[in-house]
């Protein structure tokens, strides 16, 4: 259906684990994989991995949204910033505020950020302490998604988005050695809103701009191709997001129409077992967030969510953190669920699966590749 891109091999070993999950206890077990994928020590199981092991391991982040990963602490000294805004200062007024509680209210609250952020001051001690997160977790590399239009509506002029952008990214590598790219959002409308964004792109870029993504509503994707077209004679990429709201016939629109090289969510393409078939002979990889599913309800609970299945069907998939504290959550913790979900024997190929599916450079994907292996050696 696709061009092929390369498959990921499905899930390996065999492993039954009862696994802590919040307030839930999943039994979860995995496929044996195929003789030939088996390590040829005989006598000897796949190694496990311990969730110390997980967090220590370094990471690497496809899918993090930029407003959406703000801490409950940076978002008080925003507050304590502008008093004015609506947001609480008080601790516990701000945890009630900040806790989610459905999507409307999960709305509001990046509503409420967006509006903290009128200076470029703001837009940088924002990313800072976004990005401080993820070194704490040992994150290596990030491709973080901005949305331009409600910090340019707050206040914020275009230079200042994209100085403020810089200097954090400048920050990450000199502080913590990590590499941060950067993924402009469409969030989900045509005409000037689109049009703000595919500027940025072409005139005004941060340094490490990577991809073009699409945000929002999981409206009909065919007035959003040209914006793509147009970004793709940039050199950057596709990251549209489908297949979360919406049905599989979204994740079929975005690589079709969009030209997808990663879906953000993805995962209702279970659902057609012709177009999942597709995306695992095309290689194209989704970027799933399994707390993220269940607040939104995507899915009913994590024992009914589809990564297993995804994994079986040859699809390649990495795990990521969406808007982590929002949703009560960080990257390593979704690391942890998923090795509840499919067994800790799968955790290094998700974290393979991220490194191979980034925008970052051969060298540095080597790198990582090195690094990880040697994680594993000494796990």
């Amino acid at each position: 259906m696709f061009s092929s891109r390369g498959v990921i091999l499905p899930p390996q070993g065999a492993e039954t684990r009862c696994r802590s999950l919040g307030h839930q206890y999943l039994d979860v077990k995995t496929t044996s994989p195929p003789a030939s994928s088996r390590r040829p020590a005989v006598g000897l199981a796949a190694p496990t991995y311990s969730d110390a092991w997980i967090s220590a391991v370094p990471k690497v982040e496809l899918h993090v949204h930029h407003i959406g990963a703000t801490s409950a602490d940076t978002l008080a000294d925003l507050a304590a910033r502008h008093p004015d805004a609506g947001v609480p200062t008080d601790p516990q007024a701000l945890q009630a505020f900040y806790e989610f509680t459905d999507f409307d209210h999960f709305l509001r609250v990046y509503a409420a950020i967006s509006r903290l952020l009128s200076t470029p001051e703001d837009v940088l001690h924002l990313t800072i302490g976004n990005l401080a997160e993820s070194a704490a977790q040992n994150v290596r590399y990030v491709e973080v998604t901005v949305t331009p239009n409600p910090i340019l509506t707050a206040g914020v002029t275009r230079d200042g988005l994209v100085e403020a952008l810089n200097a954090a990214r400048e920050h990450a590598a000199r502080e913590w050695a990590m590499t941060v790219n950067w993924i402009l959002d469409i969030p989900g409308f045509t005409g000037e809103t689109a049009e703000v964004v595919l500027d940025l792109c072409e005139r005004r870029p941060p340094d490490g701009l990577v991809a073009l993504g699409l945000g929002g509503p999981e409206t009909p994707r065919p007035p959003f191709a040209p914006y793509f077209a147009r970004a793709r004679t940039l050199g950057l990429g596709s990251v549209p997001h489908a297949g979360e709201a919406a049905g599989p016939e979204s994740v079929r629109a975005a690589v079709e129409l969009l030209r997808a090289d990663r879906i953000g969510h993805g995962i209702r393409a279970v659902e057609d077992p012709e177009l999942l078939a597709g995306l695992a002979e095309a290689g194209i990889h989704l970027e799933v967030s399994l707390t993220s599913n269940l607040r939104t309800r995507v899915v009913a609970s994590l024992e009914k969510h589809p990564l297993p299945a995804l994994m079986t069907a040859g699809v390649p998939v990495s795990i990521n953190s969406d808007d982590p504290p929002m949703f009560g959550t960080t990257l390593t913790r979704e690391l942890q669920i998923a090795a509840g979900l499919v067994g800790s024997r799968q955790i290094p190929a998700l974290l393979r699966n991220a490194i191979k599916a980034s925008f970052a450079g051969e060298d540095l994907k080597a790198s990582y590749l090195a690094d990880l292996a040697a994680a594993e050696a000494h796990r």
